[in-house]
């Protein structure tokens, strides 16, 4: 541990994200991030963010927690195991991701994030803090490295020893100087490219960082035009999203299924046939996915996936 801020504060903060479901904790000063400036506008300048201009407009910001909250002094990084217990999809059956069985993790992590700062707040009156995940701008696996989370993998994901790769972090900067952890210092993937070598899109880069234009997670969930003719067989049944990178990474090879009910994969999306996916009525789309990150597609985006993976088109 980094000898700094507030011991006593910090193990309450890691006790409490431990007992109200989070799998891990830790905590980094907050500053700018500049070692990764290089590399965020190689990737843009490259086109590699597939038009998502958000990343562009806000490097700066997520760079540098400040520009979330006045006075930062520290990150809180949380990561929370979503690892099914049983898996969705096979003989054919179109897949989607297992980060989206169930509930939309941004709700579920960011009400336990919520109930942490509450917690904080109960602590110490004068902290103030804001709640991060995902769609903050933010370089969460950077930030969940430097807390001493894990290593950011060839994949581009971070992976912990003891866990693996299948986490849904979160992050909570706070106006408060606590005691820091150390930033991870080890890379155990160490000679193994076995990610590399099997995305079916060859969207996974030598400098840990992905081609969007190519990733089959962006090709079925943020992108708003028809998948190209390109990569009409290589997708490998996936609907939305896309875990291959996960699945074959040998971190992953001993993943306990998650402990948290609202990741549970429900019975009705377990038991679709190949003939209910053709199917879907939009009515029974809204019903399965109620709550699902699913639901950032359209009815009609989330059918063209269909369509295009079962090659059931006209």
């Amino acid at each position: 541990m980094i000898s700094s801020g507030n011991k006593d504060l910090g193990e309450k903060i890691k006790r409490h994200a431990i007992s109200i479901g989070f799998d891990l904790v830790g905590i980094a000063p907050s500053k700018q991030l500049t070692d990764h400036k290089e590399i965020i506008n190689r990737w843009l300048a490259a086109g590699m963010n597939a038009g998502m201009s958000f990343f562009a407009r806000d490097v700066q910001k997520r760079l540098n927690p400040a520009f979330l909250l006045d006075e930062a002094r520290s990150v809180v990084v949380v990561g929370i195991n979503y690892f099914p217990d049983e898996i969705q999809g096979g003989n054919g059956i179109p897949i989607i991701s297992k980060y989206a069985y169930g509930k939309d993790y941004h709700m579920v992590v960011s009400e336990k994030l919520n109930d942490l700062l509450e917690f904080i707040v109960s602590c110490e009156p004068a902290a103030r803090g804001k709640v991060c995940v995902d769609s903050a701008p933010i370089l969460e696996k950077a930030w969940a490295h430097e807390a001493g989370l894990g290593w950011i993998g060839k994949n581009s994901l971070l992976i912990n020893k003891k866990i693996g790769s299948f986490l849904f972090l979160g992050e909570l900067v706070l106006n408060l100087d606590l005691q820091y952890d150390k930033p991870f210092s080890k890379d155990y993937c160490s000679s193994c490219s076995i990610c590399l070598e099997s995305c079916p899109t060859n969207a996974i880069n030598e400098n840990k960082t992905i081609d969007a234009r190519k990733c089959i997670s962006w090709l079925t969930v943020e992108n708003k035009n028809a998948i190209p003719e390109e990569f009409r067989g290589k997708m490998e049944e996936r609907i939305f999203g896309c875990d291959v990178c996960q699945d074959v990474c040998p971190w992953n090879k001993e993943a306990r299924p998650n402990h948290i009910p609202e990741f549970v994969l429900p019975e009705e999306l377990k038991g679709l046939t190949l003939k209910d996916w053709i199917n879907l009525s939009k009515e029974e789309y809204h019903t399965l996915f109620l709550r699902s990150s699913v639901k950032r597609r359209t009815y009609e985006q989330f059918m063209e996936n269909v369509t295009f993976v079962t090659n059931t088109g006209n």
